[in-house]
């Protein structure tokens, strides 16, 4: 089985793109959805942070507001912030990861923001970065609900730059001529990864 790792700045249509290889019939396993199911109500992340930020945790969830807002105010707490919910995520990927063996999948796709910050590129056989021009992204982040230039910048501060992450990569999908070239380049990839797969290196 071929583990791919799907990854990009913000603002670049990597989740966009994750959802043109499921639609290829890629399991796919998005980190940012398992980390909002676990800092819903029940999730296996609200008590450990409770106990390390009560101030962000409200109605048995965590906030991602007063965490963002917690964050700004004392940026050294995001190495303790990681330190609780990296070893969740990765917990819920190996489950995912098992599940997808048994189901016989010839390859399976890790949507994983930072995947160059956490070293997980080590852990997969191939990193697909999504990228798009500076100026695209950030018409696309700007127009949120709820962002502005300055959260931007400050996301932006904490991911390895887009120009980095290509050279890193074994593929590239540039989103900039919308979402039907995206579909042509992820096919392009899983084409050339059934032909790796079936002819192997030495």
């Amino acid at each position: 089985m071929i583990t791919v790792a799907l990854t990009g700045s913000i603002g670049m249509g990597k989740s966009t793109t994750a959802s043109l290889f499921a639609a290829e019939g890629i399991p796919v396993f998005d980190a940012d959805a398992a980390v909002a199911d676990m800092y819903a109500p029940g999730g296996e992340a609200v008590t450990p942070l409770s106990m390390a930020f009560p101030d962000i945790v409200a109605d048995g969830c965590v906030n991602r507001d007063k965490l963002s807002a917690h964050l700004k105010r004392q940026p050294d707490d995001f190495a303790r912030l990681e330190a609780i919910v990296h070893p969740l995520v990765a917990a819920r990927r190996a489950a995912f990861l098992e599940q997808a063996r048994a189901d016989g999948a010839w390859c399976v796709l890790f949507d994983i923001p930072l995947l160059f910050e956490t070293g997980m590129e080590a852990h997969v056989d191939v990193v697909v970065v999504v990228s798009a021009p500076a100026d695209i992204q950030r018409t696309r982040v700007l127009a949120r609900d709820g962002m502005h230039a300055e959260k931007l910048d400050m996301i932006l501060s904490r991911q390895t730059p887009d120009a980095h992450k290509r050279d890193r990569a074994d593929f590239v999908i540039d989103t900039s001529k919308g979402v039907d070239d995206a579909r042509h380049q992820v096919r392009a990839i899983l084409d050339a990864l059934r032909k790796r797969r079936q002819n192997p290196g030495p």
